[in-house]
């Protein structure tokens, strides 16, 4: 495939990184940096792009056997394809990112992304290893079903990644209330990435913000609630094992301990355990509105 958005977006990203960074420190934009947590969201790059060198093979060719089963003929040169595959990517974007977060299996394979505790356009680089081991690409293949040529459909994802990497940034507060209103943006996503119980599995979109609105997912960013990031239960490491595999090898562990959970373990949301012991994000947010509803009562 000769058109790679994300390749040709790459010396980009690695621009406005080091611009970003110099900006900070010479304290002229609101970015946080710590170099040993930047070099993880480069490595955890640089790795997730040699395993999707090693893997896009298989998931490509599994999309052209699809596609040589297709319901329709939809022409690349059309404008209307291009817009009907701009709105179905984004759509199957939202739901891959939702399930990554309620399911655990996907969840260890994204979970890496927002195991930093800041929030920049290195951040964004921070990107999973095991992904295609995670098999969630099989989400888009309907796309190709439907009759969307493969290299269409890895064109549209890959403008949607590109899309996403500016959004990765405390330097840009607000946009204009009709582009927030419809684009995410790096509000929407800064809520996203927060470990405050109030914004947890909020604000999945890709480009639209449209459909997190539409599923009751949606979430602003609040002046009085700034985003704390991270993970509910930080790594506190830098090794890039640990912050590629922990979750899995966590999967691993209660597996092995209790093999009778196993659908619970793999398909029970993050946090979720036989014994109720431990906290899923639902269960945190309920215990966080309750203590914001006696609150006041107590203070009465």
């Amino acid at each position: 495939m000769k058109f790679d958005p994300v390749a040709l977006a790459t010396p980009f990203f690695i621009l406005t990184v080091i611009l970003e960074i110099v900006l900070a420190r010479l304290e002229k934009v609101d970015a946080r940096y710590e170099a040993k947590d930047t070099a993880v969201s480069l490595t955890m790059g640089l790795g997730s792009t040699i395993a999707g060198v090693l893997i896009g093979g298989a998931t490509f060719a599994a999309s052209l056997w699809v596609y040589q089963h297709r319901m329709f003929n939809i022409p690349m040169t059309a404008i209307w394809a291009w817009g009907a595959i701009f709105l179905l990517e984004d759509l199957t974007y939202y739901w891959f990112h939702r399930m990554s977060h309620e399911r655990r299996i996907w969840w260890a394979a994204h979970v890496n992304h927002h195991s930093s505790q800041h929030y920049n356009l290195g951040t964004a680089l921070r990107q999973t290893w095991t992904g295609g081991i995670a098999g969630t690409w099989a989400l888009w293949l309907p796309l190709s079903f439907l009759g969307f040529p493969p290299a269409m459909v890895a064109i549209e994802k890959g403008i949607s990644l590109v899309y996403q990497y500016w959004i990765h940034t405390e330097t840009i507060r607000r946009l204009p209330p009709w582009f927030e209103a419809v684009f995410n943006t790096p509000s929407h996503h800064r809520v996203h990435h927060a470990r405050n119980p109030r914004y947890l599995d909020r604000n999945y979109a890709g480009i639209l913000i449209i459909w997190d609105r539409l599923f009751g997912t949606f979430q602003p960013e609040l002046d009085e609630e700034p985003c704390r990031y991270g993970l509910v239960k930080n790594l506190a490491t830098f090794n890039i094992l640990r912050v590629a595999f922990h979750e899995w090898m966590a999967i691993a562990t209660d597996l092995v301990r209790e093999p009778r959970h196993a659908l619970g373990w793999l398909f029970g949301p993050p946090g979720w355990s036989p014994d109720g012991s431990r906290q899923t994000s639902r269960e945190i947010k309920q215990a966080w509105a309750s203590r914001i509803q006696e609150a006041p009562k107590k203070a009465a």
